[in-house]
C-alpha cells in the first residue's frame, strides 16, 4: 500500500451538486470511485452511461467512469480507503447511522465540509451505535470545489480551491490522512485540530444574518447581489458582532480563530478597514446573486450546524453569545423551526459534561 503506485479508493457519499463534481474529478483523475445516494433519482443518468460529464471553466472535461452508483451503503463504501462525505450538515447524523455497520478498521472518513463539529457529531453517533472498526473522522475546513450540476449525470465546476484546511479527532493521525487523500487532493492542508476548522467556519457569520436582515427582498423575490448589496454599512456591523462572539467563544477552547477581515484577506486578498470595507473590496462576491427563498441551506444547515453549536459552546463556558442567539430565534421563526431542538447542541454532541480539558484531549489525542 505504501509503494509509489499506490492510489486509494474513494466512496463519496451524496450525489448533489458538490458530490457529482468530486465523483467526477476523481474518476478523471484515474482513481476508483464509488457514488452513493439515498435516493436513485440523482443516480439514474450516472447510472445509464457508466459515468460523470465533467466541465470547468478552466478547461478541466471530460468522462469520469465510475465504478458503482448505488443506493446500498453497504456496497459504496465496502473495500474503501476513504470516504468522502458530501451531503448537507444536516444529515451528517444520518450517513453515521447508516454507515456505521459497515465501516472497517482503517477506513478514512471526510466530512466536506464539517461546518462546526461534524466530526464530533460523526464520532457520537458511532458511539452511541457501539461501533468498534477503527476509523479515522476528519473535516475539512470549507468545501473544496464550487460547482453545478447542469444535467443528469453532468457536472460544471467554477473553481477548485487552492487550500482546504482538514483536521481529524485524534490530531495527531492528520498527517496520516493527508499522506492518503493529498495522493489525490494536494489542496489539503494541515489544519491543527476539528476545533480549529469548526470555529473557522466563515458561513455562520455571513449566511444567517445575511438572510434574516435581508428577509423582506428575499420574500420579494427581488434579485440584488448577495454580498455586495445585502451587507449594507448596517447590516455588516451585526455581521462583526456575530464575528467577534464567534471568536470569542473559539478563546474560551483556547482556540485563535480568524476573524472574517483575516479570512477574506487569505481567500481572496480583500482587505478593508472594516469588514464592510473588506466585503466590498472582495471581487469574488461580485455578481453573485441573494437567494430567493428563506427555507435554504444558509438558514436550515448554517443555523443548525454552525451557529447552535457556537452559542452552545459558549453557554457551557460563560461566554455570552447575544448577537448570534438573535439571529437564531429570529431564523426560528421565519422558518417556522426551532433550532435549538434539532441543532448540534452540547447536549446532542454528548460533550456537556467535558470539561475543557477532556474536551481538549478528545480533538487531540482520544481514540
Amino acid at each position: 500500500m505504501e509503494t509509489i503506485n499506490y492510489k486509494p479508493k474513494f466512496a463519496v457519499i451524496g450525489a448533489g451538486h458538490g458530490g457529482l463534481a468530486m465523483a467526477g474529478h476523481l474518476a478523471l483523475m484515474g482513481f476508483q470511485v464509488n457514488l452513493f445516494n439515498r435516493t436513485k433519482e440523482r443516480l439514474w443518468g450516472v447510472q445509464s452511461t457508466g459515468g460523470i460529464r465533467v466541465e470547468s471553466d478552466f478547461g478541466l472535461e471530460g468522462f469520469g467512469v465510475i465504478n458503482i452508483a448505488t443506493t446500498n451503503i453497504a456496497e459504496a463504501i465496502d473495500d474503501v480507503d476513504i470516504i468522502m462525505v458530501v451531503v448537507p450538515a444536516t444529515a451528517h447524523r444520518d450517513i453515521a447511522t447508516i454507515t456505521a455497520p459497515h465501516l472497517k478498521d482503517g477506513q478514512i472518513i471526510i466530512l466536506n465540509p464539517g461546518r462546526t463539529f461534524g466530526a464530533l457529531e460523526f464520532r457520537q453517533v458511532l458511539n452511541s451505535l457501539n461501533v468498534s472498526a477503527d476509523v479515522i473522522i476528519a473535516e475539512a475546513q470549507t468545501f473544496i470545489y464550487a460547482s453545478r450540476a447542469v444535467n443528469p449525470g453532468q457536472v460544471h465546476i467554477f473553481r477548485i480551491k487552492n487550500s482546504i484546511p482538514l483536521a481529524s479527532i485524534r490530531a495527531y493521525l492528520i498527517p496520516e490522512v493527508l499522506k492518503k487523500v493529498r495522493i489525490a487532493y494536494p489542496q489539503f492542508v494541515p489544519g491543527d485540530n476539528i476545533f480549529k476548522t469548526s470555529f473557522d467556519n466563515i458561513g455562520a457569520v455571513f449566511h444567517p444574518a445575511l438572510c434574516v436582515l435581508n428577509a423582506g427582498w428575499i420574500e420579494d423575490d427581488a434579485e440584488f447581489q448577495f454580498y455586495y448589496q445585502g451587507a449594507s454599512p448596517s447590516v455588516t456591523k451585526v455581521l462583526e458582532k456575530i464575528d467577534e462572539e464567534r471568536v470569542k467563544v473559539a478563546e474560551a477552547l483556547g482556540i485563535r480563530a480568524l476573524t472574517a477581515r483575516e479570512w477574506l484577506y487569505l481567500a481572496y486578498n480583500a482587505v478593508g478597514n472594516n469588514l464592510n470595507e473588506a466585503m466590498k473590496a472582495n471581487q469574488g462576491y461580485r455578481g453573485i446573486k441573494a437567494p430567493n427563498r428563506l427555507n435554504m441551506r444558509y438558514i436550515t444547515e448554517d443555523v443548525p450546524t454552525s451557529l447552535i453549536p457556537i452559542s452552545s459552546v459558549g453557554k457551557k463556558f460563560g461566554v455570552e453569545t447575544p448577537t448570534i442567539d438573535a439571529i437564531i430565534h429570529l431564523a426560528s421563526i421565519l422558518t417556522q423551526t426551532d433550532y435549538w431542538k434539532e441543532g448540534r447542541t452540547v447536549e446532542r454532541l454528548n460533550i456537556h459534561n467535558m470539561s475543557l480539558k477532556e474536551l481538549r484531549l478528545l480533538a487531540i489525542g482520544e481514540k
